[in-house]
């Protein structure tokens, strides 16, 4: 993330209220509770300044992949991951199991969302309902409660970042 946006994101948790209670314990999976797994991992799978790849010049496109890919973490939970839990690119946002195994995140390329308007998809991220005036559901629901927090802006950005995803097949599991 931006360093301004960091700052800003830690003064507005810094307004909110304390509560009570305390977060669950850390359980990394044997792997990521050896600290130099982790530094390994990051040699293997992480590369500084890959989210550049997705500029194009556009200040909407642009807005809308700073969005997606850094803020968001769409692919996050819309991708298939490896064997050491990297996301597999060939597959990024074309769906796959969510994150808990409990159930499957649809893809979000145009294969599945060519139909789809960007009206239809800024209004998805504003209200939860789909085209087909169904309900987003399970963790996506939450990040609508965000979605609809933002400017229509943000969100007008995200849809023309979506929409210029090329069709990617759903994999199956």
């Amino acid at each position: 993330m931006k360093v301004g946006d960091v700052k800003d994101l830690y003064a507005y948790l810094r307004t909110l209220p304390k509560v009570a209670g305390r977060a669950p314990p850390h359980r990394p999976k044997l792997l990521f509770r050896i600290r130099r797994s982790v530094g390994l991992w990051k040699l293997m799978f992480f590369r500084q300044g890959q989210n550049a790849s997705h500029l194009t010049g556009d200040p909407v496109h642009d807005r809308g992949a700073y969005l997606v890919e850094t803020v968001s973490h769409c692919a996050e939970c819309h991708s298939t991951r490896n064997v050491f839990g990297a996301i597999k690119q060939d597959t990024r946002f074309a769906g796959g199991v969510d994150p808990q195994g409990t159930g499957f995140v649809p893809n979000i390329t145009q294969a599945r969302l060519r139909e789809w308007t960007e009206d239809d998809i800024a209004t998805m991220l504003e209200t939860g309902e789909t085209p087909n005036h169904g309900r987003v559901g399970s963790s996506m629901a939450d990040v609508v409660k965000n979605t609809a927090m933002l400017p229509d802006s943000d969100r007008r950005a995200i849809t023309r970042y979506i929409k210029a995803l090329s069709a990617v097949a759903t994999p199956h599991p």
